[in-house]
């Protein structure tokens, strides 16, 4: 006898991971249904952190270049004044815009949407409670879990609706701090820090790591930080959190590095030290689903399954860079393979990308990494200041370095900081992706002017390299 479900996929969490799976596998004929526990579809990405914080990010370099910039360009604008209710508010609208087009997204594809928390109560079967509390089981042939990740909070620095804030409220703040404290120099840190700098707060940022931006190259790191800091924002690198405790209107921070401790005053704390699965209330331990004991991460197979047959994972709940698009290209690869296609995620040629002022994107293995791994490189690079379209702009920070196996030339990895670096890398990742050689890229001709240009200058300087010289 034949055994029956309500669906052929469940899929809890409707965010970048969830959503694109349900669409794909709708597309492949599967019966779907997504359950969202929120009250709007999208996730973390689209409610809480890659939209309203590039909407913000956006916003405030327009407050900045009216204020600061126009004038050299012979625009005169008058005296600029902030309204960040009107800001916050443009924010919010883009959000419930995205988050609409998401539902509409799913009902066009026939994707069943339930409204609640789920839990695994068996394989195959899923309880989903609603905002009554009523109940209700449903079944279906396999699980995805794509629940997403929630931000990771210190001892002595617990999170507060206030003062001590983790990025979600610091989204949403009702005033410009006067001294803005963050602890954690990753670009959830740098990118919020960069909102409130350009809006009037002073930014401290507080990293116990030698460097920001932790997996940088070291060069576009420290360019980075030279840029940030001649922005204003002040940098405390090499620098512990021994002590922090909320005073009256302020939280009272004691820092140490080398030995010597200081202590600030802020009058708002962004707490942004990473980021964790977000499993609790999932079931996992009930069924046994196996998980990394340190970082809670589910541990799943070539084929997205966990250790329990018919229940699969992907995204932020999985080892791997927590981003969007990474979660969207599981989702993709993990519904394929259910379907019993092929379904792959190239690892290698995943993108990052922080939407500070300048964007910082990159692809591959840095010129580092190339180091450790005694592999035969190339390097090539080459500065904004020397690219037309760039200098027409006055955006000639940073550069592109380009880095190509000495031996074949395929391209390793492609690292730049400049104005238009998170557009520009997709180029970058399409040709790691067809296994293209830096010469693929310097004989491929490029829009002048254009910032593109620079990379294909990049490539060129590769070939200056002394394995073609000799």
């Amino acid at each position: 006898m034949t055994e029956t479900h309500d669906f052929d996929l469940i899929i809890i969490g409707s965010g970048p991971g969830g959503y694109v799976a349900a669409v794909r596998a709708a597309q492949l004929g599967l019966k779907t249904v997504c359950i969202e526990k929120e009250a709007r579809l999208g996730g973390v990405c689209l409610n809480k952190g890659c939209i309203p914080s590039k909407a913000l990010l956006d916003s405030s370099e327009y407050y900045h270049l009216a204020r600061n910039e126009l004038a050299a360009h012979g625009v005169k604008t008058g005296k600029v004044s902030l309204d960040l209710a009107t800001m916050m508010a443009r924010k919010d609208q883009v959000v419930q815009d995205l988050t609409t087009n998401v539902r509409k997204l799913l009902e066009g594809h026939k994707v069943e949407i339930i409204q609640g928390t789920a839990r695994l109560t068996a394989p195959g079967e899923v309880a989903v409670q609603d905002q009554e509390k009523k109940e209700r089981k449903i079944t279906a042939r396999k699980i995805l879990l794509a629940t997403g990740s929630t931000p990771v909070s210190l001892p002595g620095l617990a999170f507060d609706p206030r003062q001590i804030v983790s990025s979600t409220e610091a989204l949403s703040l009702d005033e410009v701090p006067k001294h803005l404290g963050i602890v954690g120099g990753g670009y959830i840190g740098l990118e919020l820090g960069s909102v409130w700098l350009r809006l009037g707060a002073k930014v401290t940022v507080i990293e116990m790591l030698p460097k920001i931006g932790t997996g940088l190259d070291s060069q576009v790191a420290r360019t980075l930080d030279r840029i940030l800091r001649k922005q204003g924002l002040e940098l405390h690198l090499n620098t512990r959190v021994v002590d922090a405790a909320v005073s009256g209107r302020n939280v009272k921070v004691t820092v140490e590095k080398e030995e010597k401790r200081e202590t600030f005053s802020f009058d708002r704390l962004l707490v942004s030290v990473g980021r964790r699965p977000l499993t609790a209330g999932l079931g996992l331990e009930e069924l046994g689903i196996q998980t990394d004991p340190k970082s809670g991460q589910v541990m799943v197979d070539e084929n997205y399954q966990t250790n329990v047959p018919g229940i699969f994972a992907i995204g932020d709940l999985i080892p791997g860079p927590m981003l969007a698009h990474k979660a969207s290209a599981e989702g993709i690869a993990a519904v394929e393979k259910m379907a019993g296609r092929h379904g792959e995620v190239n690892y290698d040629a995943i993108p990052a990308v922080i939407y500070t002022h300048p964007e910082v994107a990159c692809v591959g293995i840095t010129e580092n990494q190339a180091r450790e791994r005694d592999i035969p490189h190339c390097v090539g690079s080459y500065p904004f200041t020397g690219a037309g379209r760039a200098r027409c702009m006055g955006e000639t920070d940073g550069f592109v370095k380009l880095i190509a196996h000495a031996k074949t030339d395929r391209i390793l990895g492609v690292h730049i900081i400049g104005a238009r670096a998170a557009d520009m890398i997709a180029e970058c990742v399409l040709a790691m992706e067809f296994g293209a050689s830096s010469e693929d890229i310097a004989r491929t001709v490029h829009g002048h002017p254009t910032f593109a240009e620079a990379l294909m200058e990049a490539a060129m300087a590769v070939r200056k390299c002394a394995i073609y010289g000799s």
